[in-house]
């Protein structure tokens, strides 16, 4: 899902829409879906991770969790998703 779909979704998770391409102006609401403002998806936009972000937070986090195993301490319930891959 691109970086507009996911900002939809974050904002109302049971949104039906489709769209051109990240063209946040092409969005069409479907399935009588209210319609989020193009100004409220564009600030989910800016507040969101960038996808290298997420990569590099997903990395550290399955990082944290390798050296917890190695030193037998407990995980947290992020870091044991992150190695069984939830």
């Amino acid at each position: 899902m691109s970086n507009v779909g996911k900002a939809i979704k974050a904002i109302n998770e049971n949104a039906n829409f489709k769209y051109d391409e990240d063209d946040i102006n092409s969005i069409e609401w479907l399935n009588g879906t209210t319609p989020i403002s193009v100004s409220d998806i564009q600030a989910k936009l800016d507040t969101m991770p960038t996808e290298e972000q997420e990569a590099t937070a997903q990395a550290n986090l399955k990082a944290s969790a390798k050296a917890k195993l190695i030193a037998g301490e407990a995980l947290t319930e992020d870091e044991a998703n992150i190695l069984i891959g939830v």
